[in-house]
């Protein structure tokens, strides 16, 4: 049995959320969380879906949320596609949890995107550096203050490189 003790009145919700919410990370992962820094905050996203031939099938509004997390050793974000105000015109999509602390021996951040709507669960190993050699890549480019790119993107068994999925952000003010 598990039991939560919620006291002075306090919601579960509203302790889980202050216990999973950080105001920034610890002093010794600062240096290695860095690449996440610029995208602590909440974004506006256009998404675009794409097929194997590299046409757009789908498009839509969406959010993208960034904070420090469990007593800042993770960055945590959750993404929303159709965005929350798309949904009475898009339809109910996605809300998307990723998880992300670093590995210190692999120089790296194991991270793990969880998709509650088909119970889909992934495992990666994210680098700060673009090379890598996986399979499935998802790459965070051109990030500024005030936006930044993101893209899914597979490759084939004969090498080529399938793009999947693209956002384009832009920080809400």
């Amino acid at each position: 049995m598990f039991l939560m003790h919620v006291t002075d009145g306090e919601s579960a919700a509203k302790v889980l959320a202050g216990l999973m919410v950080s105001d920034g990370p610890r002093p010794e992962y600062a240096d290695a969380f860095q690449p996440f820094a610029p995208l602590i905050g909440s974004w506006d996203l256009d998404v675009a879906w794409y097929d194997d031939d590299g046409a757009v099938t789908r498009q839509t509004k969406g959010e993208w949320h960034f904070g420090w997390a469990l007593d800042g050793r993770a960055v945590a974000d959750i993404w929303i596609t159709p965005s929350r105000a798309a949904r009475p015109t898009d339809g109910d999509g996605e809300w998307g949890l990723s998880i992300r602390i670093h590995d210190p021996e692999l120089n790296a951040f194991r991270s793990t995107w969880l998709g509650p709507k088909a119970a889909f669960v992934m495992p990666f190993i994210a680098h700060a550096d673009a090379d890598s050699t996986a399979n499935t890549r998802w790459v965070f480019t051109g990030i500024t203050e005030t936006a930044f790119h993101w893209r899914n993107e597979d490759e084939t068994d004969d090498g080529r490189t399938i793009l999947r999925q693209t956002f384009v952000a832009r920080r809400q003010l």
